[in-house]
């Protein structure tokens, strides 16, 4: 596949992926027999829990006249549209009333649905499951179940903390993607006393390989400028630490270190809202640096400042992408943006034709760059 130089060119669209698991909002967010508004996909969704506390994800329109659906009454088991009182099941959108009806009006209710969509909770945050769209001119039946289970976190062992932070991002879900996966901006973007400056860059080889649906940078020893990894050398010797990271389509980056028995687990995604606007959520879990006072609340805040600093470039860049300006990505720094596109794009004609999926990459690959 030949490997294009401008993400406008490859997607100049910014098409977002449906078949796949979404993180729509955080769990603690989501109470029972409360409704809550969500955006996928550029999809209006409305989210709530029932009487149980399983979490529910419906389209936020009344298929009956549109009335958005957040704006009805819940009673933990049915959701009531509030323009004509229409009553559907909060977890498989089957209509189960309409008020209007005679008693001789033999309206097959229960063929009736509104949009309904897999949902589940993990890790901290409710996952939606968004299908392929059907066909315009038709309305809702019972709902595509997912293939698979909403992704989780990998965990080795059952002690661990787990934390969460979220921030929207003014661009589309191809800049968020590129910008989440680009390993030059560190020095640049990620300044603080206790991290890397620009001063420490140096040049660096990592080993990349082809997984199913994405890529892999294969396990290796972080960087010697960091400041975690200064303070990992406290737990095991330095040959012994590692640090993998996956890129898997639609958006989902999975970080592991590992040090001895210790283990710290990351799952990155970037969610599309619309065309122009996507979320970052990361999810962390981990077993590590439990002596240090504060532990969790300390790499929250550390975190929190790297995810703001993401934020406030891309608020930056929203405003020079505003003017449609050429772009061009570079061997080997911009190598995995490259991918992305390759990915994508290999997807879409997979479903396009029916084929296989043609992977973008013929097989394992050492990258440099200076960072």
């Amino acid at each position: 596949m030949p490997e294009l130089d401008s993400p406008q060119r490859q997607a100049p669209d910014s098409l977002m992926l449906t078949g796949f698991w979404y993180r729509a909002l955080p769990a603690e967010s989501v109470h029972r027999n409360q409704l809550q508004q969500a955006t996928l996909l550029e999809i209006p969704l409305v989210l709530g829990r029932d009487r149980q506390g399983k979490p529910f994800a419906l389209r936020d329109a009344c298929p009956h006249r549109g009335m958005p659906l957040h704006c009805g009454k819940f009673d933990g088991e049915n959701v009531e549209c509030s323009y004509h009182g229409w009553t559907f099941d909060a977890h498989d959108g089957q209509c189960q009333l309409i008020p209007s009806l005679t008693a001789d009006q033999n309206l097959k209710v229960d063929r009736i649905y509104a949009g309904s969509y897999p949902c589940e909770e993990q890790d901290d945050f409710i996952w939606v499951y968004i299908p392929d769209p059907a066909p315009q001119s038709a309305g809702f039946t019972l709902r595509e179940e997912a293939p698979d289970p909403a992704p989780l976190i990998e965990k080795f062992s059952d002690q661990y903390k787990l934390a969460y932070l979220t921030a929207n991002m003014p661009v589309s879900i191809d800049h968020g993607i590129i910008g989440l996966m680009d390993p030059a901006h560190g020095p640049f973007v990620h300044q603080a006393w206790w991290w890397r400056s620009r001063h420490s860059i140096h040049e660096k080889h990592k080993n990349f390989e082809p997984i199913p649906n994405g890529f892999r940078m294969s396990a290796h020893t972080p960087s010697s400028n960091s400041a975690p990894y200064k303070l990992l050398r406290l737990y095991a010797s330095d040959d012994s630490i590692t640090t993998t990271i996956d890129f898997v389509l639609p958006n989902l980056r999975k970080e592991i270190i590992r040090a001895g028995k210790y283990w710290f687990s990351s799952l990155t995604t970037v969610t599309p809202i619309t065309r122009n606007e996507c979320r970052l959520d990361v999810v962390a879990a981990w077993n590590i640096f439990r002596w240090l006072p504060f532990g969790p609340g300390l790499l929250k805040f550390v975190f929190a400042k790297f995810v703001e600093q993401d934020r406030r470039t891309m608020e930056l860049q929203a405003e020079g992408l505003k003017h449609n300006p050429h772009l061009m990505l570079i061997d080997d720094a911009d190598r995995p943006a490259k991918w992305y596109f390759g990915l994508k794009a290999a997807y879409l004609e997979s479903k396009r034709t029916g084929s296989e999926m043609k992977h973008p990459m013929g097989g394992p690959v050492t990258l440099k760059w200076r960072s």
